[in-house]
């Protein structure tokens, strides 16, 4: 679980941790929230390890150190990642855009890949779910980085679903909307802000980062072993709502 020390990426480990699974809490800063996260009663045997997804040695060095302490990784949901900068193209730096390409592209890159690699040596099978966003399609204003990224994790997902297909590991992608978690902080804080942002979603209310868990641990159980290549929405309608009123 990569992005393990809050909101998104905490809930689902709290959520697979609850369905009997060993948890490898990857975190970036945050040690002691990934351990508070560690700390929860449904939490059982565990690894809390500091990651930076963005380095292809850290995440060779997380994945050998998860194989020592708990054996090899046969699950991974790829949480990591970077919120929109609010910055137009027109001004956004290079070192922004290549931040958030970093983060959330090719650090969800460099776990897959690690991942299929020990499960094909292993010649196991294994499930893998990416965190996306609806804003892979639906674009906003001074969000170019982020929403290339999560574009991109959509076409990786699939592209990867095709590849791992013959051994027997699915690979599917999430895409919520408005769900409540530090990225969200204003709108956890501010009612009316909230619930301003609130008006546009038809199911009348923001999501809750443990909706979205239980997704992702459906979509890695035996139940879902025919999905793959898919990216599930999560947003309560807000996607759908692209055209209307005018």
């Amino acid at each position: 679980m990569t992005g393990a020390e809050s909101g998104i990426g905490a809930a689902c480990a709290a959520e697979l941790a609850q369905s009997g699974a060993s948890v490898a809490l990857l975190y970036y800063r945050d040690r002691e929230a990934a351990e508070a996260v560690a700390a929860s009663p449904a939490v059982g045997r565990h690894a809390v390890i500091q990651a930076d997804v963005r380095s292809e040695s850290a995440i060779a060095e997380a994945f050998d150190r998860v194989a020592r302490d708990l054996g090899v990784a046969d699950i991974l949901i790829n949480s990591a990642g970077l919120n929109q900068s609010h910055t137009p193209v027109a001004d956004m730096t290079l070192d922004q855009w290549n931040r958030m390409l970093a983060t959330d592209l090719t650090g969800a890159f460099l776990a897959c890949r690690r991942l299929v690699r020990d499960l094909r040596d292993a010649k196991k099978p294994g499930a893998i779910v990416n965190i996306s966003s609806i804003h892979a399609s639906v674009a906003r204003a001074g969000a170019a980085d982020y929403d290339a990224a999560k574009a991109g994790l959509a076409s990786l997902t699939a592209t990867l679903a095709l590849e791992t297909a013959g051994l027997h590991i699915n690979v599917n992608a999430i895409a919520p909307g408005m769900i409540l978690t530090p990225m969200n902080g204003r709108a956890m804080t501010d009612d009316a802000y909230r619930s301003s942002l609130e008006a546009s979603i038809p199911w009348g209310r923001a999501g809750a980062p443990e909706e979205v868990a239980r997704l992702a641990c459906f979509l890695v159980s035996p139940a879902a072993e025919y999905i793959t290549g898919a990216t599930v929405t999560i947003d309560g309608g807000l996607s759908l709502v692209l055209g209307q009123g005018a």
